[in-house]
């Protein structure tokens, strides 16, 4: 018979695990870029990736009042709101529904949404209610007389010849194909972070990304485990990223596929809050 104590023990490592998968941590960055106009200081996003068909709440309340909490003037979603293997379709458009009536929505594949054989019902679904959806596109976003420019990478699994090293290609490809102003500062939606080498070469300037998911399981000092397309100890796992003028966000993640438990690593909502220089 377990003693009282280890009882204790058990129960209250099952209250934090149980808590750490399902309560929300909202990250607030602050992003300054040179080719920022002045009139987008204070322009803020709200930065959603990899919900893989995740409940905060019934009809997703707390994660819908989490992104209420930061006044968005904008929602990113970066890919994998649905997941290949249990696909629920309705749970996700439940989140975008909701969304949209917070904010303007604009959504990039991911890999999970690459697998599912009901993808264009789900992407008419998502045009319905209003999402903005960049597959290899671009959106302008004005703010008075000024403008920044958004680009959509789609993923590249939805290429039949994609792999490790076809990737790169096929979003280079992608992104070579989109026209560039060089005075236009330039938000990149990509589910992928470890292309991070090829945004800096095409010039943009702040990336959001997902996919990483924090490294599944992240240690104190040694951070995230392992990380899809990166393998052992990620390169890029949350958080701020630069090289050069380039600056790249990567969310965590609010929901889970394969692996069915965070460990030190709750769902994330980034908040971001561009700044001119």
């Amino acid at each position: 018979m377990l003693k009282p104590t280890l009882l204790l023990l058990i129960a209250m490592v099952l209250l934090w695990l149980y808590w750490g998968n399902t309560t929300i941590k909202t990250t607030k960055i602050s992003v300054a870029g040179k080719a920022l106009p002045s009139s987008f200081t204070g322009f803020v996003i709200a930065h959603i990736s990899d919900l893989h068909n995740a409940e905060f709440g019934s009809n997703q309340k707390n994660l819908l009042k989490a992104i209420t909490a930061a006044s968005p003037d904008l929602i990113a979603v970066t890919g994998d709101l649905i997941d290949s293997r249990r696909t629920d379709i309705k749970k996700a458009l439940t989140f975008i529904e909701g969304a949209a009536k917070i904010a303007p929505v604009y959504y990039v594949t991911g890999n999970h949404e690459s697998r599912i054989t009901a993808y264009s019902q789900f992407e008419a679904a998502l045009l319905d209610h209003g999402t903005v959806i960049l597959r290899n596109a671009e959106a302008t976003v004005k703010r008075g007389d000024d403008r920044i420019r958004l680009w959509g990478l789609d993923d590249p699994t939805f290429n039949e010849e994609h792999g490790r090293i076809k990737n790169r290609f096929i979003a280079e490809k992608a992104l070579r194909s989109l026209a560039k102003e060089e005075d236009l500062y330039t938000v990149l939606l990509s589910h992928r972070p470890e292309l991070f080498n090829l945004y800096v070469e095409c010039g943009i300037d702040l990336a959001l990304c997902g996919h990483a998911h924090g490294g599944q399981v992240r240690l104190p000092l040694l951070g995230g485990l392992y990380a899809p397309n990166q393998g052992r100890f990620p390169t890029y796992q949350n958080g701020l990223y630069q090289k050069g003028p380039t600056k790249m966000v990567v969310s965590r993640g609010l929901g889970n596929s394969l692996d069915p438990l965070r460990i030190n690593n709750r769902p994330e909502l980034i908040v971001i809050t561009l700044e001119a220089k």
